[in-house]
């Protein structure tokens, strides 16, 4: 299960990311007390989430390509020293009594600017460190992370702010910062993935043809976003939950939040210890089948207990799924291109806060319940709508041990990256990118020119 972690480099990518992310989780509920003090608005909190929705998903694009075109180490740590220095003026602006929510705002906006450069980066850095034999391992293990921050980040911030106030909360969260701007210092720089020197729109454009003419990438980006923009607005709702169905108040809401955190550890960190399972299309539609099963019992539990324990089990399968499905695109695409892929993935991140509208607007007219168990059921209809009609996901798992024996071959040629001079990893000898920027690749002797997708 800890096999990455053997690495010395993914050590240190392994304490920037999850530092960085403790930070962003316990800033979360800082920022959100700072902008209710200061407005009382239900609707400033939405205007903050959107900012930042907006900024990456129109972002993402150019954030993937920016990391096959500069320096990746250099980009993520030139987006966390941003996000840095746009802490530090709204932590002195809030020491000096002269914080307004408009500073917020912009603030948002920039740091929400930066997250589509840094996180593709961040994704490509890992198959750069740790090879793609390693990846899903490597991926289960920082997923497992993210989701335990999710967990403390919250409860720290908020009980910084009860013990020590919110002075003492955001200067906390902004030392954390900066801390993980020092652990990705100790990430060594790598070659950069695309050196043609094309115009980023060029770039782009590379990126969406090779995602156009690889079909079962195109399909597992699809498949990944379902249950981002359908069921995981949720979260957003657990407040009717705890107030309005269960009326368990505020330790209810902190209980169902802590939940569906914890249930995502044990799911991650379940897929860490299978990283070598060969069955893993099978393991993936089982997980988004009982993900909305349970999402759907949660949705209309009578009793809370019950509805917290759904909700744990719901996200452990949500964990289990999305891991799976973004290690598979991982693996299955070339260095060449990662960034650029991880840019489409970037996006995903904000389909929750985008679905918050349209569920929040059925849960309006029809209440919570029914809307979160109509959105779980259609997650569950549209996964096996992507089943049936795609051929190339039901032939991903042989893709992907095909994908494997080449990143096998290309270690045994050569010691792992990480572990000796930098350098870029080749991409795997079946997959390519295109008739026009289909990379050079060693092949074994009689090995046939094949095309894997």
């Amino acid at each position: 299960m800890w096999e990455s972690l053997r690495i010395p480099q993914f050590r240190w990518l392994y304490l920037s990311n999850t530092t960085f992310f403790l930070a962003m989780q316990g800033q979360l509920v800082v920022r959100s007390w700072l902008v209710y003090s200061l407005t009382g608005s239900e609707f400033a909190l939405g205007l903050v989430s959107l900012m930042v929705a907006l900024s990456m998903l129109s972002l993402g694009p150019v954030g993937g390509a920016a990391a096959d075109r500069f320096e990746r180490r250099g980009l993520v740590a030139a987006g966390q020293a941003t996000v840095v220095v746009a802490e530090v003026i709204v932590l002195f602006l809030l020491l000096s009594g002269k914080l307004d929510y408009w500073h917020i705002l912009v603030q948002v906006t920039v740091v929400g600017a930066v997250f589509p450069f840094v996180m593709p980066a961040r994704n490509a850095i890992v198959a750069d460190v740790v090879g793609r034999r390693r990846l899903t391992n490597a991926m289960a293990l920082s997923m497992t992370a993210v989701n335990v921050t999710r967990v403390v980040g919250p409860a720290v911030g908020g009980f910084l702010i009860w013990a020590a106030g919110v002075n003492v909360a955001y200067s906390i969260n902004t030392g954390l910062y900066a801390l993980a701007l020092a652990g990705m210092l100790g990430v060594h720089r790598a070659p950069v993935a695309d050196p043609s020197g094309h115009s980023m729109l060029h770039n782009m454009g590379q990126g969406f043809r090779y995602v156009a003419d690889n079909r079962l990438v195109l399909v597992l980006l699809f498949f990944g976003l379902v249950p981002m923009f359908l069921v995981m607005p949720f979260q957003t709702l657990l407040v009717v939950f705890a107030e309005d169905i269960w009326q368990v108040g505020a330790g209810g809401l902190g209980a169902l939040s802590g939940a569906a955190g914890v249930g995502g550890v044990l799911g991650a960190a379940f897929v860490a210890w299978r990283s070598w399972a060969t069955r893993r299309l099978r393991l993936m539609m089982t997980s988004v089948f009982a993900f909305g099963m349970f999402m759907m019992g949660f949705a209309l539990s009578p009793w809370f207990w019950l509805g917290l324990l759904l909700v744990l089990a719901g996200s452990a399968f949500q964990a289990v799924y999305t891991t799976l499905n973004n290690t598979a695109i991982q693996v299955l695409i070339p260095d060449s291109v990662r960034g650029r892929v991880s840019g489409f993935l970037t996006m995903s991140f904000s389909l929750p806060m985008l679905g918050v509208a349209p569920i929040s607007a059925l849960a309006q007219v029809w209440g919570a319940p029914v809307a979160v168990g109509l959105a779980s059921m259609l997650a569950v209809v549209v996964a096996c709508v992507f089943y049936l009609v795609s051929s190339d996901l039901r032939r991903m798992d042989l893709l992907i041990r095909k994908a494997f024996r080449a990143a096998a071959r290309a270690d045994v040629e050569r010691p792992m990256r990480s572990e000796t001079a930098p350098g870029p990893e080749r991409p795997g000898p079946e997959i390519r990118i295109g008739a026009a920027d289909r990379p050079v690749s060693r092949r074994p002797p009689g090995s046939s020119r094949r095309r894997l997708m």
